[in-house]
């Protein structure tokens, strides 16, 4: 059996809900080799982010060179890329390996640090977007991107066809942010038609690195060679769960739990 692999590009959390040991934990669970390429290293635990350390551009693009020359990603993801210099070193490296790049937009963290600089969502919309595969911004980030206030369905429609337009080849925007009849619905368009998952909100702190997570399991999905209607399922139902069997540690936005997606199909 081939081993698939997947590499995450962002920055850590030493909290380890979030970013690259989210990401690392997912793809674990789903059964991919995860590597990693670290932008920033955060210093930060469920109360909040408490110092950001950017590393270097040449030690960010040394990382990815040595990762892709040697154990080519099937699929990659993008987490907190701080700078537009990062954004541009990626999106070159995207070209240069062809990798196959999901791009989760992280811009606020849970506790409200911003992590992406003012500059660096130009750099993101006209240098990594039209490289990438797809896509994931919750409701604030769709926002940001496109420009416009999202309030309704058909302003979801409008923000995804407006982020297609970028240049991506799928759209995933996350409805965490706003539950409605008690029921958190996410969207995937892939540039001719809308296709819509919910599930039950989930009145909870213990959200931290949702996003970070959703994109890596769609990431590990992608790399095993699923459709992206599969991966995106998959996603849904890896978050949902890790959501609603919290582990429960922390005194502010405790993390997700990871390990609750095999237990479950152990369980089954």
């Amino acid at each position: 059996m081939t081993i698939k692999k997947a590499l995450t590009i962002a920055g850590t959390d030493s909290g380890g809900g979030a970013g690259i040991q989210a990401d690392l934990k997912t793809f674990q669970e789903l059964g991919v080799y995860g590597m990693s390429a670290i932008t920033a290293i955060t210093a930060q635990n469920t109360l909040g982010v408490h110092g950001i350390y950017p590393l270097s551009i040449e030690a960010l693009e040394s990382q990815i060179d040595a990762v892709a020359e040697d154990l080519l990603p099937d699929a990659a993801k993008t987490g907190m890329l701080w700078s537009a210099d990062m954004i541009s070193v990626v999106a070159e490296k995207t070209k240069q390996y062809d990798l196959k790049l999901i791009v989760d937009p992280v811009m606020i963290a849970k506790g409200g640090a911003s992590l992406l600089n003012e500059d660096a969502v130009s750099a993101m919309k006209t240098q990594l977007l039209p490289v990438s595969y797809a896509v994931t911004p919750n409701l604030p980030e769709a926002e940001v991107l496109t420009g416009m206030r999202i309030q309704t369905k058909d302003d979801r429609h409008k923000a995804a066809e407006r982020l297609y337009e970028l240049g991506t080849s799928y759209v995933v925007i996350k409805g965490g942010h706003s539950p409605s009849d008690g029921l958190i619905t996410d969207l995937l368009y892939d540039g001719k038609s809308f296709f819509e998952l919910s599930n039950e909100h989930i009145d909870t702190p213990h959200t931290h690195g949702t996003g970070c997570t959703f994109a890596a399991a769609l990431t590990a999905e992608i790399a095993k060679g699923r459709s992206m209607k599969e991966a995106f399922e998959t996603a849904e139902t890896f978050v949902h769960e890790a959501i609603k069997f919290p582990l429960n540690i922390g005194a502010g936005h405790g993390p997700t739990n990871h390990f609750v997606y095999q237990q479950n199909r152990v369980k089954a």
